[in-house]
């Protein structure tokens, strides 16, 4: 406000693409490297977990989209999929089955993972009824599909692994 800047906020909600790498808690990338490795997939507590997965080029399009809408301006937006709320044991269920993998699933209880206390949020998906109601967002791209293009960057190139 102060120097009349024109700007626009995005919280983004766990997005997902080829070239992550699976650091800092990108779960997609790293149960997918580790299905196709056939080393155990790693879920964290009791996997009920749940979360929604948001392609990156549907974040870029939306960022896009808001940054040339001049009424985002000054205000926060939500941008990621409410459209496809999956456990996290769900999650590695499905990167094993995309995968083609043989990898078992193992859950590491959260004192053995974390510092003493730690608390995870139980459920994490976006409300994106405003950012809806201002450029008509629909995520295009869904869950198989991500785990598909993360899956096909990897085996493009066994280094990555």
């Amino acid at each position: 406000k102060e120097k009349r800047l024109p700007v626009v906020v995005a919280r983004l909600f766990n997005t997902v693409g080829p070239r992550q790498t699976g650091r800092y808690g990108m779960v997609v990338p790293s149960f997918v490297k580790q299905a196709l490795l056939g080393h155990p997939l790693t879920v964290f507590g009791d996997g009920t977990q749940t979360r929604c997965f948001t392609y990156v080029g549907d974040v870029v399009a939306q960022l896009v989209a808001l940054a040339e809408e001049p009424r985002a301006t000054g205000e926060v937006w939500n941008v990621g999929n409410d459209r496809e709320e999956v456990s996290i044991l769900d999650l590695a269920r499905r990167v094993v089955a995309r995968a083609a993998s043989r990898s078992p699933i193992e859950l590491v209880p959260y004192e053995r993972a974390y510092e003493e206390g730690f608390e995870d949020m139980q459920r994490r998906v976006p409300d994106l009824s405003k950012l809806r109601a201002l450029t008509g967002y629909e995520p295009r791209v869904h869950l198989d599909e991500i785990i598909d293009r993360v899956v096909a960057y990897f085996t493009s190139d066994a280094t990555r692994l």
